[in-house]
């Protein structure tokens, strides 16, 4: 179908609640949406393109045709959503990665020295499985609850056949593990620790427990306190290991906790802490690679849908970092599911926002902590291409400034970023020649013919050309800077760098005088103001240092009486020497004492009696 069929089509559809399903030529789903009212939800997508972000545009462009279902509800148009979108995964839904399974805990008891391991799936080994549980990173973290607490080894020496062969590894020193590697233990214990492990695996944390606090308490009585805090330390772990397992394997937890972080220009993070009688017990998350353009509320509808949909037991309160447009039928669908009221809550303030806090500073750090700088760089650089709708991503950015005070040492400040950070190296100072005076047209027109001139010319100093031009000023500055790049046959994007009232980057704009919002995104934001600055500066430092230097050897220092402050004082005032020069009696006495003022009179007036 064409574009205006596609739009027409979507213009005859119902007010009532329902589904939509993209289609690409081929007949693949690419997008599944719920909505209210059909007809003005779908006819969105084909009006006013200019609005959309960049993946709904890109999604719209690859649409062949699309059907829709009409249901009774919003709640029914719900559940029919998940449908679908479990069924056919497509390319446009937020989707959680479905790699990571259901896993098991494996046992190989047929060994002398048994090991515990993570497996995708139970097999028909000998070996022993237990599970299967949530989520990968959950499960192995319940393997090493069990090593630590019950102090099993978890290094990669084998035994019996490394026992006795190397000093105990560093997890014994720091009492994670008893050294099932020195000659001394017995395999016994080694047995006792696997037997309380499977018990526990079982759930039989009671047992266990009693066992261990009736070995504490002996060990007290018998004055044996090193021994006595060992076990109260092991009893203390297991007792959370406990709660810890309970969530993993899908048990009944008292309160999720929802978190999550939108990377701007990197990956996004989905967190789900989950606690048990007020302690949290685990934490479960999910990288998104893919860009997050929606709003933070449909991409969370859109992840707590999916993350709870397989669960059999739900927790009795989900928090939320903000609330759901769809939150009434997502309530009822939980609880459906659940068998039970399950509430969903979106704390404003107190215990309850400090525990979303919580969760959102762990959905960033696990952003952080698995997004390398270059892949932070690539993104961004991609978003910033797009904002400006460039062929590609501008991998080196130029920028420019103007530094002036009267007609004296004006100068200009070129800068360079590569891949989103400063290159030093090829940062670039001009001084303005032929000026008669302060014109920053003018002066942006001589240094970006001479910047690129000297590039025509085959200098190495100006040989790489950027891939985008920012100029510091508004629409005019930019095309000063558009004309100097058509008279010598070059063809680079250009933009002006706008600031608000209070000298802060607020904007791009084009040489026609478009402006294009950059506060949207906090990273574009803060490359772009930083761009900015860093070009003043280096403008500024340069000015100040050619100003040092005419000062330095300043014709005033030959006038008696004129030192570095009264020098200061009139340069400040003037200018320039050639306005002091020219100052009468009374305009020097408005910058510097009687005195003084007759001493820069009378010198200059004998200095034109001599020239005379």
């Amino acid at each position: 179908m064409t574009f205006d069929e596609l739009k027409e089509k979507a213009h005859a559809l119902p007010l009532k609640p329902g589904v939509y399903i993209m289609q690409d030529k081929k007949n693949t789903v690419i997008y599944v949406g719920k909505a209210k009212a059909l007809k003005n939800r779908v006819s969105q997508y084909f009006a006013n393109l200019a609005a959309h972000t960049e993946k709904t545009r890109a999604m719209v462009s690859q649409i062949d045709h699309f059907d829709v279902i009409v249901a009774d509800s919003e709640f029914e148009a719900l559940v029919l959503e998940n449908s679908l979108i479990k069924r056919h995964q497509p390319r446009y839904n937020i989707l959680l990665k479905d790699d990571k399974g259901y896993p098991y805990i494996r046992l190989t008891v047929k060994e002398e020295y048994p090991r515990f391991s993570l497996a995708n799936r139970a097999a028909e080994d000998g070996a022993r499985y237990f599970g299967p549980y949530g989520s990968r990173g959950n499960t192995q973290n319940i393997i090493d609850a069990l090593r630590i607490a019950l102090r099993l080894p978890s290094c990669s020496r084998k035994f019996p056949r490394d026992i006795g062969k190397e000093r105990p590894c560093l997890n014994y020193h720091m009492g994670q593990c008893d050294g099932y590697c020195r000659k001394e233990m017995d395999q016994s214990r080694y047995r006792e620790a696997i037997d309380q492990a499977v018990r526990l695996l079982e759930g039989k944390f009671q047992e266990v427990g009693d066992e261990l606090k009736a070995e504490m308490e002996l060990a007290a009585e018998e004055l044996r306190f090193e021994k006595a805090a060992e076990l109260r330390d092991r009893y203390r772990a297991i007792e959370l290991l406990g709660k810890r397992q309970k969530v993993v394997a899908g048990s009944l937890a008292d309160t999720d906790v929802v978190g999550f972080h939108k990377g701007e220009a990197t990956k996004s993070c989905f967190v789900v802490l989950h606690f048990v009688e007020g302690e949290l017990a685990a934490k479960d998350w999910d990288l998104i690679d893919t860009p997050m353009e929606e709003e933070n509320a449909d991409i969370l509808s859109a992840l707590v849908r999916q993350y709870y949909a397989p669960r059999g037991n739900l927790p009795r309160q989900i928090l939320l970092p903000c609330e759901l447009e769809d939150e009434v039928p997502l309530t009822r669908l939980l609880s459906e599911a659940a068998g039970r009221k399950v509430e969903l809550v979106t704390p404003q303030r107190g215990a309850k926002m400090d525990l979303i806090r919580l969760a959102n500073t762990n959905a960033r750090e696990e952003v952080e902590r698995w997004t390398t700088r270059e892949e932070r760089q690539s993104k961004l650089l991609e978003l910033l291409g797009g904002l400006l709708n460039l062929e590609a991503p501008p991998r080196r950015i130029e920028s420019y400034d103007i530094s002036n005070q009267g007609a004296d040492d004006i100068v200009a400040s070129m800068v360079v970023y590569v891949n989103a950070r400063p290159l030093k190296r090829d940062y670039r100072h001009f001084k303005l020649k032929d000026m008669d005076g302060p014109d920053d047209y003018a002066s942006m027109d001589q240094v970006l013919r001479r910047r690129f001139q000297r590039s025509l010319d085959g200098d190495e100093k100006f040989a790489d050309k950027p891939d985008l031009l920012l100029i510091d000023g508004g629409e005019n500055h930019a095309r000063v800077a558009v004309g100097v790049l058509e008279d010598l046959g070059l063809a680079i994007p250009v933009f002006g760098m706008v600031k608000d009232d209070r000298h802060r980057t607020r904007a791009l704009v084009t040489p026609d005088g478009r402006e294009i919002g950059i506060q949207g995104s906090q990273a574009i934001f803060s490359l772009i103001g930083q761009i900015q600055e860093e070009t003043h500066r280096f403008a500024i430092e340069f000015h100040r240092q050619q100003q040092n230097q005419r000062v330095k050897g300043s014709v005033l220092d030959q006038i008696p009486g004129v030192g570095e402050k009264r020098r200061s004082e009139l340069l400040k005032h003037f200018k320039s020497i050639k306005n002091i020069r020219a100052a009468t009696m009374e305009e020097l006495q408005a910058a510097v004492p009687r005195n003084t003022a007759q001493a820069v009179y009378d010198f200059f007036r004998a200095k034109e009696g001599q020239s005379g």
